[in-house]
């Protein structure tokens, strides 16, 4: 295996993006055929490709028995270098493109869905206005699901709840901004007492967020530090959701007060209690590589924007 990743590591052989294209389709497919179609090229190349590759680094990638096509040992350790790989070339591809004035080109940012609603907008439409030609490629996740996906170098900027998650990859991080969370419930239903103590929602039905959702483990967390575990009518869904049910009068829930300011008709906001909950949002990158120039300017206009600081 240390022979393997030094292979990888070092670029001193002959393999070719081309092959670990068709290894990391395989890998993903588990079919060869499959990948051949997902990559459009004919399978039995792809095949001698994937032969070839094998040959090249000493180690079979895949196990073939009775056609369940499985990673081997060397096959997993090869895949996360191989995807890093690939999206370090399609990165340096595309900053080639962008030299010419940000005239084209492409930005991939991951957010989180209430970010998404709340703080966006009128960021990207900002950053649009000066770079038309840009493509703007919004990934909507939880902190968790869009570190991943930065440690893997399928985005190029993330906004995340800091604290990171522990475990994380190396980020490199500047925070953007801190919110309140406030109560939102059913503009038909009773009013809330005004502010909202953690306490007073230890017998109130919630709306809640999917697991991994980081709304749902600041909420829960609250609750356990006030001595009760919280009670949900409904729980699982994405933000536009959770606020339709509570719209429809299924609980309250806990949201960012960005979000619940833009959350129309039907929905009383109520403020927490001092000292309240608030969380921390940051824009990251991978440490290890620059983020592209699309990239760079579209932090600067973060950075810039009026709900920054």
């Amino acid at each position: 295996m240390i022979r393997l990743i030094s292979i990888v590591m070092s670029y001193r052989t002959s393999m070719q993006l081309q092959q670990l294209l068709y290894f990391v389709a395989v890998a993903e497919t588990r079919h060869f055929t499959h990948a051949a179609e997902s990559v459009h090229v004919a399978q039995p190349s792809l095949s001698q490709q994937i032969r070839a590759l094998e040959t090249e680094l000493g180690a079979e990638l895949f196990s073939r028995a009775r056609g369940n096509i499985s990673l081997t040992e060397a096959g997993e350790t090869l895949l996360p270098l191989a995807r890093r790989i690939l999206a370090d070339a399609d990165t340096a591809r595309h900053e080639v493109q962008e030299l010419v004035q940000l005239r084209r080109g492409r930005v991939r940012l991951g957010a989180t869905p209430s970010l998404c609603t709340g703080l966006l907008p009128d960021v990207l439409r900002v950053f649009h206005d000066r770079h038309p030609g840009i493509r703007l490629l919004i990934e909507e996740g939880g902190s968790h699901d869009l570190v991943r996906e930065l440690a893997r170098g399928a985005l190029d900027l993330a906004l995340v709840v800091l604290p990171l998650p522990p475990g994380s990859p190396a980020l490199t991080t500047v925070e953007l901004l801190r919110e309140d969370l406030v109560v939102v419930s059913a503009a038909s239903v009773k009013a809330p007492r005004r502010p909202v103590r953690i306490g007073d929602l230890r017998d109130q039905p919630l709306v809640m967020f999917r697991h991994g959702y980081d709304l749902r483990e600041l909420t829960v967390a609250a609750c356990r530090a006030a001595g009760f575990e919280p009670g949900f009518t409904v729980e699982g869904g994405e933000m536009d959701a959770v606020l339709g049910f509570v719209r429809a009068g299924l609980g309250m829930a806990v949201v960012p007060s960005m979000v619940a300011g833009r959350a129309g008709p039907g929905l009383r906001v109520t403020p927490l209690a001092r000292p309240g909950l608030r969380r921390t949002i940051a824009l990251a990158h991978r440490s290890d590589v620059a983020p592209p120039r699309a990239a760079r300017e579209l932090q600067r206009v973060l950075l810039a924007s009026p709900a920054a600081g």
